[in-house]
């Protein structure tokens, strides 16, 4: 590998086994969930559900992120790029974890009750697509997509490292232009599925963008904590340079402002109109002690990020960088929270520890299917075309 302008040892430290114990953590955290189930299964279905919201916006985050690289021939991210590809490249398994989910429909979604569906004709206009046959159907064809996807991206790659074969490049775009294009269908009709459909009376014709803002600026917080600490390891550190970092801090920046912005448009609007079946929904999380989680969100993942990342040499400060990115998960986690809950507890704010043990049992096996991938392969695409000028990046 000398031709690469890297003194790192691009394999996987073979001592490093995070896997591990990040599935030991997983299993046991699951199973301490699934003891919760009997004592509450109403509060096990909403807890896991908001977990289950998070990883898989930052796995379908990371699936964008790739097919976007290849769009654009972009070569700052070429030596980040098996990051996100390992992350996405284990859809086909996380596909797997929408079963508690389909098993829980009755006690997430008010729309599978015959009785409410009888004496309701909101509902009655809605059954057509909010039916129990047909919710199943799209999870399987989203998890289908975004599988395939995910794996094809990953796979090719690793096959370009291989063979050197750098036709590989132009397939993986072509796969990628309409890989897009279904991405944004899907995962709006997912986001509509999994969040917007907990209260079948309230619509935004946002809620797609908004819940795919939240996806995307949380990738950014995850790849600069996994950069970060690959250099604490000591894996990387002339490969992965204070410039990758920069970049992937004004991503992060950039898409803060992004998510304020969509976010902030569909509170305005629906405030602004003043439709009683609207703003419901809204009342219903700025009362009863969810006030507090919505004022926390938004300095946790815009005011603060953005003030703290404004000046640019704070953007390539690993330490102030990676306390951001924390605080912007932990925000995208409580914004999960509000967005779930209300529904569950509408009188007022109700926290359970079944959230930490989902939210801990699903992130253990998440991060743990992400190391096992990640560790068996080279850690950079070693024969990418554009590798050369992504690692003079300075």
């Amino acid at each position: 590998m000398s031709k690469h302008h890297t003194t790192d040892n691009l394999d996987y430290p073979s001592d490093l086994n995070l896997q591990k114990p990040l599935f030991a953590v997983g299993i046991v955290a699951l199973i301490a969930s699934f003891v919760g189930y009997f004592l509450d299964h109403d509060q096990f279905f909403f807890s896991y559900l908001t977990s289950f919201s998070f990883y898989s916006s930052i796995a379908l985050g990371a699936l964008f992120f790739v097919m976007l690289q290849h769009l654009t021939r972009s070569h700052w991210s070429v030596v980040l790029r098996r990051i996100p590809e390992s992350i996405s490249a284990n859809l086909p398994i996380w596909a797997l974890f929408i079963i508690p989910v389909l098993l829980g429909m009755h006690s997430l979604y008010h729309w599978t009750h015959a009785d409410a569906l009888a004496h309701d004709p909101v509902l009655q206009g809605k059954e057509p697509y909010l039916n129990t046959t047909f919710f199943i159907i799209r999870q399987i064809i989203y998890f289908a997509v975004w599988g395939f996807l995910g794996w094809r991206m990953h796979r090719k790659s690793v096959e370009m490292d291989k063979t050197g074969d750098w036709g590989l490049q132009t397939l993986l775009r072509r796969t990628s232009g309409p890989g897009i294009f279904v991405f944004a269908l899907t995962l709006a009709f997912a986001s509509f599925d999994w969040l917007m459909s907990l209260d079948p009376h309230w619509y935004s014709t946002m809620f797609g963008v908004y819940f795919f803002a939240m996806a995307f600026q949380c990738l950014f917080a995850v790849l600069i904590l996994v950069v970060v600490f690959f250099w604490k390891k000591g894996l990387l550190k002339n490969t992965l340079q204070k410039s990758h970092l920069y970049d992937l801090s004004v991503q992060l920046f950039g898409f803060t402002v992004f998510y304020a912005y969509i976010a902030f448009s569909q509170f305005l609007l629906i405030y602004y109109a003043n439709i009683p079946e609207e703003t419901v929904w809204f009342l219903e999380r700025l009362n009863g002690g969810y006030e507090y989680l919505a004022y926390f969100y938004l300095f946790g993942r815009f005011i603060i990020p953005f003030i703290v990342l404004l000046p640019k040499k704070s953007k390539s400060n690993p330490a102030i960088a990676s306390t951001i990115a924390g605080l912007i998960l932990v925000s995208h986690l409580v914004e999960l929270y509000w967005i779930v809950m209300p529904v569950l507890n509408p009188h007022g704010f109700h926290f359970s520890w079944m959230v930490i043990t989902s939210f801990l049992g699903l992130g253990g096996i998440f991060f743990g299917l992400f190391f096992n991938t990640f560790s068996k392969e080279r850690m950079i695409p070693v024969n990418d075309p554009k590798i050369e000028e992504s690692l003079r990046k300075h």
